[in-house]
């Protein structure tokens, strides 16, 4: 009996050594976890991190512990598996260092620990650009993008400017002059919205991304009437135009407000649904940087530009020179705002042949529309026009003509309304309408202006102010107010720093 109880005792014992030992006699290994190199994320965004790991007796589970950040673990082995990878998903919280600890059980209760390193890092906000724009590119919602020089979008290129984003020019003049030029062939979709507007502005502007996501539109810094701290946005395409110098008529031009050094500057061509892309609500303000004397950039400067290109909700602001001028081409432009430009809110010149509908201009120091017709041998031609309609204008003094037209200016204008009208300190009246109207109005090709309106001073009247025979043919009559129902829709303008600031309520629109 003490023989068999000493056997069973030693069978216990057997039994217990062989459950500790693996399939081939040997003791589990604990289990192990390597954790990968140190990797990098920005704050608020995620990055997917994976431990290897190694479980003789079986995997049964981990766990994890992190430092400025949140983590999940995403993937991991069977049950029972003795290999694999767990993956964490991380997301950085603040600037610095962060980490992951993972922590890994087999089902012997044998733990492994690994600690992977995470550089979190803030996300670049603000980018310099120095170089011409030779492939696809895309300036991002958020962020701030400055033009280090006149900057070109090449052909075959395409700029996408996303709603939100500030475009801020440096200071520079003459041959150094910052500007956006679209190339011929090449592309620019600047899609901003009412609520998430592209604004063009000088790096001496204080305004962010924030404060659009804000709602807050206007300069925090600047006034309203400083101007010519940078260039101005061009835009080429290969429409025809109507363009002759000292060696005659030409199909190209090199746009005004660059070097004639600079060959990507040329314009024009022979396709009338040419497509430089998409201009929507974009606000340009402080610019018109003087590259020579008396040849400053435009706010918005449209060269050759076709009808396949789509250009609407446009502000312009402070513009040292014109606010939109067109350079032939047959683009049509809807809802435009120009502010406080130093010369003419709109110029047309070497045959424009388009549209532009509904807009609104206040206090330019040049004329309202300054509107020209083709040039050299195709002055003669008759038939062709562009359009301008559904305009207020808001003058004050300046000394300039309302509407300056000539005998080759091929416009049709109607529907018009001209307020705040100045007189002088005798109260005579301050303001012109075109010295060469009647040149313009005995042209037999059918052009016109039609349907004016006026809001007056008082003891002035309308013959003051405008041509005796518009005023006697009943095309110009006198309203009391800027809101009579002829002139421009300003309530699409509420989106724009005018309309911010209350100066269009203060005009009356």
């Amino acid at each position: 009996m003490k023989i068999l109880k000493h056997t069973a005792g030693l069978l216990v014992v057997l039994a217990l050594f062989i459950s500790c030992n693996d399939d081939n006699g040997n003791d589990p290994n604990p289990p192990s976890a390597i954790a990968p190199e140190a990797q990098s994320v920005l704050v608020g965004e995620s990055v997917d991190v994976t431990f290897s790991v190694s479980v003789d007796a079986g995997y049964e589970s981990a766990s994890i512990s992190t430092t400025n950040g949140e983590a999940s673990i995403s993937s991991e082995p069977e049950a029972g598996a003795t290999s694999g990878d767990i993956v964490v998903s991380y997301t950085g919280n603040a600037s610095g260092a962060g980490s992951i600890e993972l922590t890994v059980t087999d089902v012997d209760g044998l733990t492994a620990n690994a600690t992977a390193v995470i550089n979190v890092g803030e996300e670049q906000k603000e980018f310099r650009i120095t170089e011409n724009i030779t492939e696809d590119t895309t300036w991002e919602d958020g962020k701030t993008y400055i033009l280090g020089g006149r900057i070109i979008v090449e052909p075959g290129a395409t700029l996408t400017i996303e709603g939100g984003a500030v475009v801020k020019g440096e200071a520079g003049s003459g041959s150094n002059a910052t500007a956006l030029l679209v190339a011929r062939d090449a592309t620019l979709n600047a899609n901003g919205t009412a609520q998430a507007p592209i604004i063009f502005t000088s790096v001496a502007d204080e305004i962010t991304p924030e404060d659009i996501d804000n709602g807050n539109f206007g300069s925090p810094n600047l006034d309203e009437t400083q101007n010519g701290l940078w260039g101005g946005v061009i835009v080429l395409g290969n429409a025809p135009i109507s363009y002759s110098d000292d060696s005659g008529d030409k199909s190209e031009a090199q746009i005004e407000g660059i070097p004639a050094t600079e060959t990507l500057a040329l314009y024009g061509g022979n396709d009338p649904d040419d497509s430089s892309g998409t201009l929507r609500f974009v606000t340009i303000r402080h610019g018109g940087a003087n590259i020579g004397a008396g040849n400053e950039i435009n706010g918005l400067s449209l060269g050759g530009v076709g009808r396949g290109t789509t250009i609407e909700n446009i502000e312009i602001v402070a513009n040292q020179d014109d606010g939109v001028e067109w350079f032939g081409g047959t683009v049509n432009v809807t809802n435009v705002l120009v502010w406080n430009n130093g010369d003419d809110a709109l110029d047309t010149d070497q045959d424009w042949q388009g549209t532009v509908d509904n807009v609104v201009t206040i206090s330019p120091d040049g004329s309202t529309m300054e509107l020209d017709g083709p040039e050299g041998s195709s002055a003669t031609v008759s038939g062709n026009a562009h359009t301008i309609k559904n305009v207020s204008s808001y003058v004050e003094t300046n000394g300039s003509e309302l509407i300056d037209v000539d005998a080759n200016t091929n416009v049709i204008i109607s529907n018009v309304v001209f307020f705040g009208l100045a007189t002088d300190e005798s109260g005579n009246a301050d303001n012109m309408f075109s010295s060469d109207y009647a040149d313009y109005a005995s042209n037999s090709n059918g052009y016109a202006i039609t349907a004016i309106e006026a809001v007056l001073p008082s003891g002035t009247a309308l013959a003051d102010y405008f041509p005796q025979s518009l005023v006697d043919a009943g095309e110009v009559e006198e309203v009391a107010d800027a809101q009579s129902g002829t002139g421009a829709d300003a309530s699409v303008f509420g989106w724009t720093w005018a309309s911010q600031s209350g100066t269009l309520s203060n005009i009356g629109l």
